[in-house]
């Protein structure tokens, strides 16, 4: 009989506990036990865990965050945590690791894989939809259709009082969620951090409006998205650069300041990962699990569960954490024809 540990680390999002249920479900359907690491990696170095079954896993499905709770760990890890979480790993009777979270949780999962053998699996997670190796990762879907039922409501607001509404959606290294839900939500502007902002554009295609007789325009800009000319905000001493560089609010008082038309920003931020999950983050979450059960059933180790031409496979871990995967051309070049 194996016994497999789970952890959900990083940030919370939808779709978490899809994944929880589907790894418990099919981890019984296959003879095993499985044990919930609580709060990420944390759990691991504290000894925090229990046994997951069918009675503590049903009816969550349809919830947002996660059961197990999470913590934020940046790799590397200090060598007293990595030989805590190995020592308590072993402890636990564990033969096999799932660790599902985003770009820091699974570096931590290759770091322990590739120094210590640690025999895990990943799946991938992640609101902004950044990791490379997989097409989607589950909690972006879902953070798409808020966003897009914002930009829905703001925009009666900016068409009744005649403004420029500046909406900034998470995507700290990728314009994902600003470009699918911008072109969703009819956007006017759109801007990512793919391609540094031209503020003189971006002013130019709002007086352009005007002159058209559209006297309100929707601006969606992603967090991590950077004035042409400015440079890149250094890290800060509480590890990788922090969501508060509220470009939002800059590029609203700029636009006012050049064109003078009255302009707002709305800043979405949490309230796009949290709720609920969309039927697809349900489904897909539900795939990854039973595939990462599977890879430890084929002893798979060091692979990521993904998600290509609607098909579940497998990727090393290596390849999903060592770039960001940048938004689709043809469908910014798609998102410009509707621009102002």
């Amino acid at each position: 009989m194996k016994k497999i540990g789970i952890l959900t680390g990083g940030v919370d999002c939808p779709g978490l506990n899809s994944v929880i249920r589907a790894v418990v479900r099919k981890s019984l359907h296959e003879g095993y036990v499985v044990t919930g690491i609580k709060n990420g990696w944390n759990g691991l170095v504290e000894n925090d865990m229990r046994v997951l079954d069918l009675r503590i896993t049903s009816g969550i499905l349809d919830r947002g965050g996660t059961i197990l709770g999470t913590s934020l760990c940046h790799s590397p890890l200090e060598t007293e945590k990595m030989a805590a979480i190995m020592e308590n790993f072993k402890r636990g009777g564990m033969d096999a690791l799932i660790a599902v979270g985003g770009e820091n949780t699974l570096k931590v999962a290759l770091d322990l894989y590739e120094q210590n053998g640690l025999p895990v699996v990943g799946v991938p997670k992640s609101i902004d939809n950044a990791l490379s190796g997989t097409d989607y990762a589950f909690g972006f879907d879902t953070a798409v259709d808020v966003a897009t039922a914002c930009i829905d409501r703001l925009h009666t607001t900016a068409e009744s009082h005649h403004r420029i509404i500046v909406i900034e959606v998470m995507g700290r290294h990728t314009g994902w969620i600003a470009l699918e839900a911008g072109i969703a939500g009819g956007a006017n502007i759109i801007l990512v951090p793919e391609y540094p902002i031209d503020l003189q554009e971006v002013c130019e295609s709002i007086s352009s409006r005007h002159k058209r007789g559209k006297t309100f325009s929707i601006i969606v800009v992603s967090e991590g998205a950077k004035i042409k000319g400015q440079a890149a905000r250094e890290n800060d001493d509480e590890g990788p650069r922090k969501h508060a560089d509220n470009i939002g609010k800059i590029i609203a008082n700029l636009i006012e300041e050049k064109t003078g038309y009255e302009t707002r920003v709305s800043v979405l931020g949490h309230i796009q990962r949290g709720g609920s999950p969309s039927a697809y983050d349900r489904i897909l979450g539900t795939r990854f699990g039973v595939k990462a059960v599977d890879l430890i059933k084929e002893s798979q180790f060091g692979k990521m569960v993904n998600l290509h031409n609607n098909k579940i496979n497998c990727v090393d871990i290596s390849e999903a954490v060592k770039k960001h995967k940048s938004i689709n051309k043809d469908l910014f070049s798609i998102a410009q024809l509707f621009s102002a």
